[in-house]
C-alpha cells in the first residue's frame, strides 16, 4: 500500500503541478484538501481538477465559521495590526488551514503534509508552525524549496509534458490570496514601490473612490463583550456579519491599503490589501473601547497589540504567549458592550456616536459648565506631587 500525503490544494497552478510532481517523485497517494475560508471558489470544479491531475482523494473542509469565531474575532478584540497598518487578513487564515490539514492527515493516517508556499514568503512558516504545534511528528514537504521549477511558464510546460492540459494562463498575473475577511494582491506593477497601483485592474471587491456613491451611508454595529453581534439592529452570525459589512464597505471605497511591509524571512514586500468589513469592525471596536475601558487597561492593550500582531503575522497562533495575550484581552472585554454608529463616505469611516450601558464617560465630571463633583483646587497638589521628580532634577542640575 502506498504512503498517503495530504496536500493543501487550492486548484491553482502551483498546487496542481505539485500533485503530478509528488506522484512522479515519491509515488504517493495524494489526498487533496481544499479548505473553505470564504474564497469564492467552485469547490466542485476544484475537486474535478484535482482528481483529473491524479489525486487519489479530495476533501473540501468548511472552516468559515471557525475562522471567524475562533481566530478573526479574537484578533479584532486584541486590536492587532501588523506594523500599525496591516489587518492580517492572510496571516489569520493560515492557522485554521493548518488545523484542517492536520485533521485530515490524522483521519487518513497520512505520513506527510505538503504545501505550495514558496521559500521566500511568510506562509511556509505559518503552515509549518501550525503543523508542528498540532501534530509535531508529522513531516512536511515544501516542493518550492526542493524542485527545479522556477517560473509559471515552466510549471505549465511540466503539466503538458505529463499529458495534463488545463486552462492556466501562461502570462503572469497578480498573486492573490482571498478569504472572507480580505483579498491581497502582489506582483505585476506592485513589485516596484515607485509605481502607483492600477486600481481598476487590481481591486476585486472595493470600488475605486471615483465610482463610489455621492451620498453617505449610516450604519450601526452592536457589540457584546467585544464581539460584533448585530448590524443595523439585525442579529447576525459572524460569517453573515462580515459578508454584509464587506458589501457595504466595498460600495463606499472603504478598506484598501497599499503597503510595504517587513516579511518574517527578512525582505520587504509590497502589496495592496482589501479588507472592507474588517476595517469597519476594527474602527468600531476601537471606538467602543475608548468609551468602556479604563485608562491603564486601554494603554496596556495598545502596547500588547503589537506583540499579538507579530505572533499572528509570524505564524505563532498556537503558542502559550498568544493564549496568554488572548486571556488578557478577554478579561478587558467584559464590559465592551454597546452600539457604535458610523457614517461611510468616499473611503472614510466617520464616527457618528457611541453608547454603552458600561460607559466610563461621566458628563458630570467632564462638563465645562458648573459642577458639584470636582474640586479644581485639588489639581494644584496633584501637579506638585506629579511634577516633583522634574522639579528636583531641575534644581540639582542648575547647581
Amino acid at each position: 500500500m502506498k504512503e498517503k500525503v495530504v496536500l493543501a490544494y487550492s486548484g491553482g497552478l502551483d498546487t496542481s503541478v505539485i500533485i503530478s510532481w509528488l506522484k512522479e517523485n515519491y509515488d504517493f497517494d495524494v489526498v487533496a484538501v481544499a479548505v473553505d475560508v470564504g474564497q469564492k471558489d467552485d469547490f466542485k470544479a476544484v475537486e474535478e481538477k484535482a482528481l483529473k491531475i491524479g489525486a487519489a482523494k479530495f476533501y473540501a473542509v468548511d472552516k468559515k465559521a471557525e475562522l471567524v469565531n475562533d481566530f478573526i474575532f479574537p484578533m479584532i478584540k486584541s486590536g492587532a495590526k501588523y506594523e500599525n497598518t496591516y489587518l492580517l487578513g492572510t496571516s489569520i487564515a493560515r492557522p485554521v488551514i493548518a488545523k484542517a490539514l492536520v485533521e485530515i492527515a490524522k483521519l487518513e493516517n497520512a505520513s506527510y503534509i505538503v504545501h505550495g508556499a514558496t521559500g521566500k514568503g511568510n506562509d511556509q512558516v505559518r503552515f509549518e508552525l501550525g503543523i508542528k504545534a498540532l501534530s509535531p511528528n508529522t513531516k512536511v514537504i515544501a516542493p518550492w524549496r526542493i524542485w527545479d521549477i522556477k517560473s509559471r511558464k515552466q510549471e505549465i510546460e511540466y503539466l503538458k509534458s505529463h499529458g495534463i492540459e488545463l486552462p492556466f494562463k501562461e502570462t503572469a498575473t497578480y498573486s492573490r490570496d482571498e478569504n472572507l475577511f480580505h483579498i491581497s494582491h502582489e506582483g505585476q506593477e506592485l513589485e516596484s514601490p515607485a509605481n502607483a497601483p492600477e486600481y481598476n485592474e487590481v481591486l476585486q471587491w472595493v470600488l475605486p473612490l471615483e465610482k463610489t456613491p455621492d451620498t453617505p451611508e449610516y450604519i450601526s454595529i452592536d457589540f457584546e463583550k467585544g464581539i460584533p453581534v448585530k448590524l443595523n439592529r439585525e442579529k447576525l452570525n459572524g460569517v453573515e456579519l462580515i459578508n454584509k459589512l464587506n458589501e457595504i464597505g466595498a460600495k463606499h471605497g472603504v478598506g484598501v491599503i497599499d503597503l510595504v511591509e517587513n516579511r518574517l524571512v527578512g525582505m520587504k514586500s509590497r502589496g495592496v490589501y482589501e479588507t472592507p468589513g474588517g476595517t469597519i469592525l476594527y474602527f468600531a471596536h476601537e471606538e467602543l473601547e475608548r468609551l468602556c475601558l479604563d485608562r491603564d487597561s486601554l494603554q496596556a492593550k495598545l502596547k500588547l497589540s503589537h506583540d499579538m500582531a507579530k505572533l499572528i503575522y509570524n505564524g505563532q497562533w498556537f503558542t502559550k504567549y498568544r493564549q496568554a495575550l488572548s486571556a488578557f484581552v478577554d478579561e478587558t472585554q467584559e464590559f465592551v458592550t454597546g452600539t457604535v454608529k458610523l457614517k461611510l463616505y468616499k473611503g472614510n469611516i466617520i464616527l457618528n456616536g457611541t453608547e454603552s450601558p458600561y460607559s466610563l464617560y461621566s458628563q458630570d465630571f467632564s462638563t465645562f459648565d458648573e459642577d458639584t463633583v470636582y474640586n479644581q483646587k485639588d489639581a494644584e497638589g496633584f501637579i506638585n506631587l506629579f511634577g516633583l521628580p522634574i522639579k528636583i532634577e531641575a534644581l540639582l542640575r542648575n547647581k
